[in-house]
């Protein structure tokens, strides 16, 4: 369990450059096998790479076990302990981001709006070299914008959301020069913009009930505007909050998967050949070869969603979402005691 109060926490945050699992995990999946016990942070935590352990998990959430967020989290995405939100929030969460994310907005809009995103791409080959994770922050900050409050933001907000999940995944230390001190003066910027525009929603909302005011949107913003007063976790402090964690979480965790697919094709000649295939034929079939991308296209793209189910299975994109043990756990001779934290590896 490592060292009094701070148990093995150094051990744990030491940088690694590595694509492989992380040398801290990698030491004790080998000492004490795929499901051991440490302390880092000050809490009790279990770290399991047993496939049917984490299955176990995720299929309990809500019963005896719920999300947990780390306290450097909660304190980056809102003042107030996000862990005592329920599983209420996260099923609404997840049931809204689904209707603005999910298969049926993809297939009726989403699809093109990606594509015109990666024609930007096209520039990058005027380049001698590009830093693909930070050129594709904004990028993807600005399309989580305009999906979530159709609203492109001012230059450069983006860029500020680059390597932010490295000042979160530190010690919650808030004064100047370290990273997570820069962490909240990035976000309060963007509070700023968050906040504006959920005051300017909810004054048009206050104007649509009395029938005065204008066109809808239809974005993920305006439903939990409509929302605000029916749940009881929403509310006008809230919401821009929530607003700012969603298009983290979209470019904290998009950006470093593209990157690492970039990598392992570079790394990977024959599968980049067979991917650039898939895609010519796509084009051959095509009547007008300028034309945007379809469903049915989409569909067709067996190697490409291969390479992508790849990527994401050899990297863990979000490190920091931990669970907590709400009920004494019994599995497979093991026992895992209420208010102990569990970390999934891959």
């Amino acid at each position: 369990m490592g060292l009094p109060l701070i148990g093995e926490t150094l051990s744990f945050f030491v940088t690694s450059k590595s694509i492989d699992i992380h040398p801290f995990l990698d030491e004790r999946l080998k000492r004490y096998g795929p499901l051991f016990k440490t302390s880092i942070a000050g809490r009790p935590v279990a770290v399991s790479s047993d496939a049917d352990f984490n299955y176990f998990v995720l299929q309990q959430e809500g019963k005896l076990i719920e999300l947990y967020y780390m306290d450097s989290f909660t304190q980056m995405v809102h003042q107030d302990d996000m862990n005592n939100l329920g599983g209420s929030f996260h099923r609404y969460l997840r049931r809204s981001i689904l209707s603005h994310f999910g298969h049926d907005p993809l297939k009726r809009k989403l699809l093109s709006e990606f594509e015109d995103v990666t024609r930007e791409l096209h520039e990058w080959t005027k380049q001698p070299e590009v830093d693909v994770k930070r050129r594709t922050v904004p990028m993807l900050f600005d399309l989580a914008s305009q999906i979530l409050m159709s609203h492109k933001p001012e230059d450069n907000l983006g860029e500020d959301l680059n390597n932010m999940l490295q000042g979160i995944m530190r010690f919650p230390l808030y004064f100047p020069g370290t990273a997570f001190y820069n962490c909240i003066q990035k976000k309060r910027k963007a509070l700023k913009l968050t906040t504006k525009l959920v005051e300017e929603r909810m004054e048009r909302y206050g104007r649509n009930k009395d029938g005065e005011g204008g066109n809808k949107n239809g974005d993920f913003l305006e439903q939990i505007v409509g929302d605000i007063g029916k749940e009881a976790f929403l509310t006008k402090e809230f919401v821009p909050f929530l607003l700012f964690g969603l298009a983290l979480a979209t470019v904290e965790t998009i950006s470093p998967a593209i990157t690492l697919a970039t990598m392992y094709l570079l790394d990977n000649p024959s599968i980049l050949r067979q991917l650039t295939e898939e895609h010519e034929r796509i084009l051959e079939k095509r009547e007008d070869a300028s034309s945007g991308l379809v469903w049915e296209e989409y569909k067709s793209m067996t190697f490409t969603h291969y390479v992508i189910n790849e990527t994401l299975r050899l990297e863990n994109v979000l490190p920091g979402m931990l669970r907590k043990v709400i009920a004494d756990i019994h599995v497979d001779g093991k026992f895992l005691t209420a208010n102990i934290y569990i970390g999934r590896s891959n």
